[in-house]
């Protein structure tokens, strides 16, 4: 478990500066020491690290196929930098805006696209995929997983596509959740990697998805935490990451997360 204990972690603005060398020498230590130290102030550096990589590349598809004078006129209205720190990511923040207006405008945002986009600017390390994953899920509704679930066969054969590009054997059995309706299961990108979501609906909570990564990280007990107003189990064995996220409360979330752990980890 996580140490849950209030800790002061220091802010953006002080991690960009450490990145543009403007911290004296003690400031620059304090700050490597947090680095080597504390997993979610590395996390955060790597991902403020990364706004700096070049971005255009990995947008050119969904960038190609949008409406130019629409996106130029909503770009227009996004602020200019006024300070020379918000001046370090205003070529990655933009790009980035670029993107998800290009995408919503022309209508092309499907699983692959956006989470493979969100991989650029994150980290396929630590908590990076779960916060990715959490942002994609809070855009689901009931609506979004309404029609009858799927029969058995169609199940196994969307979980088998799924499990074999993931590399663990899945079966409806194995990722079945009392009570709560299997919807599908797809494959989705993050980082470069395959994702694989099965996604429930919970006729009481809503939405519920569980997402297996491939992960080379090391077993790590159940954990919980909440994202986008959603609670998040999560956990991992020798070759894989987990996360169970839903609107169901945490007790009941841990409970569906120990019954189909159980059959994970055969």
């Amino acid at each position: 478990m996580i140490d849950r204990e209030k800790r002061e972690l220091p802010s953006d603005e002080l991690l960009v500066a450490f990145l543009d060398g403007e911290l004296d020498g003690a400031e620059r230590e304090k700050i490597e020491e947090l680095i080597r130290t504390d997993e979610v102030v590395a996390e955060r550096f790597d991902f403020l690290s990364r706004s700096s990589l070049p971005f255009a590349h990995a947008y050119d598809p969904v960038l190609s196929a949008a409406p130019s004078a629409n996106l130029q006129a909503m770009l227009a209205n996004i602020p200019s930098p006024q300070t020379r720190r918000n001046t370090i990511f205003a070529t990655g923040r933009r790009s980035f805006l670029a993107t998800a207006a290009a995408c919503l405008v022309a209508g092309v945002v499907g699983d692959r696209a956006y989470l493979g986009l969100q991989a650029h600017v994150g980290s396929s390390q630590g908590s990076e995929w779960r916060k990715v994953v959490a942002e994609y899920i809070s855009l689901y509704t009931a609506d979004t997983l309404s029609g009858p679930s799927p029969e058995t066969a169609i199940q196994e054969e969307q979980l088998g596509h799924v499990g074999s590009r993931v590399g663990l054997s899945l079966s409806p059995q194995m990722v079945a959740l009392p009570g709560i309706d299997f919807k599908r299961a797809q494959i989705l990108q993050y980082d470069d990697q395959p994702l694989a979501q099965i996604a429930y609906l919970d006729p009481e909570s809503g939405p519920m998805a569980l997402c297996i990564v491939p992960s080379s990280r090391g077993r790590k007990d159940p954990d919980m935490e909440n994202r986008k107003g959603m609670n998040v189990v999560y956990w991992s064995n020798d070759t894989h990451a987990f996360m169970l996220i839903g609107h169901r409360p945490i007790d009941g979330m841990m409970d569906l997360a120990d019954a189909v752990r159980g059959h994970l980890s055969v």
